[in-house]
C-alpha cells in the first residue's frame, strides 16, 4: 500500500505547517467542455483580486507570507511558491489557460483561496510520496523540460523512490508524474507554511473535493497532515 508521509526534516524547518490531502479515485479526466473549465478559472481569477489590494505586488499577505517560507530552506535562485506564480499573472492582467479538468479545478481553487495546490497522478509514483528536504542526488525532469536538474542538497521537495517529484516544495513539477487527460487516480494537495489560514485551508478541501466528484465522478477522501498526523495511505 503506497503512503504519503511528511517526514522529520520538512518538520524541522516548519513545525507549524499543515498539508491538505485531497485522494482521488476512479476519476475521468478527459477532455470535456473547456469553456466551462475556463470560466471556471475567470472566475477564480476575479475573486483572486481580492488578494492585491497592495499596489506593490511584494508587499501583498499571501506573497509576503510565502516568501519568508521559502528563505527557511535551500532554494533556486528566482525559485517562487506556485501560489505567487498565479497571482503574478492575475496581477499582470493574464489569463490562466485551461490544461485539463483537474488541473483547472485545483487551480481555481488555489486562486479564490490563494493557496498552493498541486496534484500527481498516483498510479506513477514509485513507492511512497514523501515531504522531506533533498539530499541532492534526486532525478527531476520539469514539465516543458527533457533535463534532469535535480535539487539542492536541503531544498524541500516531495519525492518518491525514483526521484523528485516536485522541487521547491511547490515551485516546479516533475513530467514523470504530472496529471494528464488519462489520470484516474490522482494525488491532491494544498499547503499552509503555518496555522494562520487554517479554516480557508479546511474550506479549500472541502471545496475541492466537491468540484472533483461533479465534475469528475469518482471518490474523494480528505486529510490535514500535521505535526503530531504524519502518514496517510493514498491507495
Amino acid at each position: 500500500m503506497k503512503k504519503f508521509i511528511v517526514e522529520d526534516p520538512f518538520w524541522q524547518i516548519f513545525p507549524d505547517a499543515k498539508i491538505g490531502v485531497l485522494i482521488c479515485h476512479g476519476i475521468d479526466n478527459s477532455v470535456g467542455d473547456r469553456e466551462r473549465y475556463q470560466k471556471m478559472l475567470l472566475d477564480a481569477e476575479n475573486e483572486a483580486l481580492k488578494y492585491l489590494k497592495n499596489p506593490t505586488f511584494s508587499e501583498n499577505d499571501v506573497i509576503k507570507a510565502w516568501r519568508e517560507a521559502f528563505k527557511k530552506f535551500k532554494t533556486k535562485k528566482g525559485a517562487r511558491s506556485s501560489i505567487e506564480a498565479l497571482l503574478k499573472r492575475v496581477n499582470k492582467g493574464e489569463h490562466i489557460g485551461t490544461i485539463n479538468p483537474l488541473v483547472d479545478i485545483y487551480n481555481s481553487i488555489s486562486l479564490r483561496y490563494a493557496l498552493p495546490c498541486g496534484g500527481e497522478d498516483i498510479d506513477k509514483f514509485v513507492g511512497d510520496i514523501r515531504l522531506t528536504t533533498a539530499s541532492g542526488s534526486e532525478g527531476f525532469v520539469p514539465l516543458g523540460s527533457d533535463e534532469n536538474m535535480p535539487p539542492y542538497e536541503g531544498e524541500v521537495i516531495y519525492k518518491d523512490d525514483e526521484g523528485a517529484i516536485v522541487r521547491c516544495w511547490n515551485w516546479r513539477e516533475s513530467v514523470r508524474t504530472m496529471l494528464t487527460g488519462e489520470t484516474t487516480n490522482a494525488f491532491l494537495c494544498i499547503e499552509l507554511a503555518d496555522e494562520s489560514r487554517l479554516k480557508e485551508l479546511k474550506m479549500a478541501l472541502e471545496d475541492l473535493s466537491t468540484l472533483v466528484i461533479e465534475n469528475l465522478g469518482g471518490t474523494t477522501e480528505i486529510s490535514i497532515l500535521d505535526i503530531g498526523n504524519r502518514e496517510i495511505a493514498i491507495e
